[in-house]
């Protein structure tokens, strides 16, 4: 072998020794980001991460539903229940007394009568629970008005409704008592729980005028407040079977007379959904 052929092997292994040698010491004390851009170099576990979990999503934050607000609940006002109490036992005050229901037993006598403390022109008896809502309603009325109600009838004993439609026959014949007088048996007034309301001074007493004079005006506006139905309303007769008679009320209580206003019903008929009774069968 020349001596220039072992002068260039020589040579060319110094070089890649040198080469060896320069890569270590780069790879050695170049910046962390640099040295994990080289080929077979491995990251220093103490140098910064250059991503952080938060930035960009993950399939488990793809999956994750975005959340919501939780509903509010909604209370559910019960529905008035109509079969609370009895349409047909008379001593209901839920009864329902007309031309095609009447009172069973025919000469029916309320349990628990009781003389009303009011202004009056026969003295008044009624159910003790209508006698205290009566009382409250005069009071309520004379405070608000400064005007007086009283009493013009009020609970018919069975006798008593004998001989007030026999005299009604008597002086305007069957046909007309009918539209304006029940027949025994059929009074709202035998339950103790009607009232005819006048002024006082009389003023239209037992008249539909009485509908337009300020106590008239005023009960068909408030009675309910009191649980008291006007009976007998001006545009019902096909309905009730009697002629408007804005006097008449009669007590129901306070929660089925709320109800019925609410609602904008006005016969108990169309309330409960019996048959209308123009008619006596």
């Amino acid at each position: 072998m020349g001596w220039r052929r072992i002068t260039a092997i020589s040579l060319a292994a110094v070089l890649v020794a040198g080469g060896a040698v320069a890569l270590g010491f780069f790879a050695t004390h170049a910046p962390a980001s640099v040295a994990t851009a080289l080929p077979g170099a491995t990251p220093d576990p103490g140098s910064p991460a250059t991503h952080t979990p938060g930035d960009r999503p993950t399939p488990m934050d793809a999956a994750r539903p975005a959340p919501t607000a939780s509903p509010t609940p909604i209370a559910l006002v019960p529905r008035f229940d109509k079969a609370a109490r009895s349409h047909d036992d008379p001593t209901s005050i839920w009864v329902v007394v007309d031309k095609d229901r009447p009172l069973q037993p025919a000469d029916y006598t309320p349990p628990d009568l009781v003389t009303v403390p009011v202004p009056h022109v026969w003295e008044p008896q009624l159910r003790r629970e209508a006698s205290d809502a009566v009382v409250a309603l005069f009071a309520a009325f004379t405070a608000e008005t400064g005007l007086k109600l009283q009493s013009q009838s009020s609970y018919r004993s069975y006798p008593t409704q004998v001989a007030v439609y026999n005299d009604d026959v008597s002086a305007h014949g069957q046909a007309v008592a009918d539209t304006s007088t029940a027949r025994p048996g059929t009074s709202e007034h035998q339950t103790g729980l009607a009232i005819d309301i006048s002024a006082l001074p009389a003023s239209c007493s037992l008249d539909a005028c009485f509908g337009a004079t300020p106590q008239g005006t005023w009960l068909a506006h408030n009675a309910w407040k009191y649980g008291f139905l006007l009976r007998y309303p001006e545009d019902k007769v096909a309905v009730t079977g009697y002629a408007y008679e804005p006097w008449h009320f009669r007590y129901i209580g306070v929660d089925l007379a709320t109800e019925m206003h609410t609602d904008g019903v006005t016969t108990l008929e169309e309330f409960f959904g019996l048959p209308a009774a123009p008619t006596y069968h």
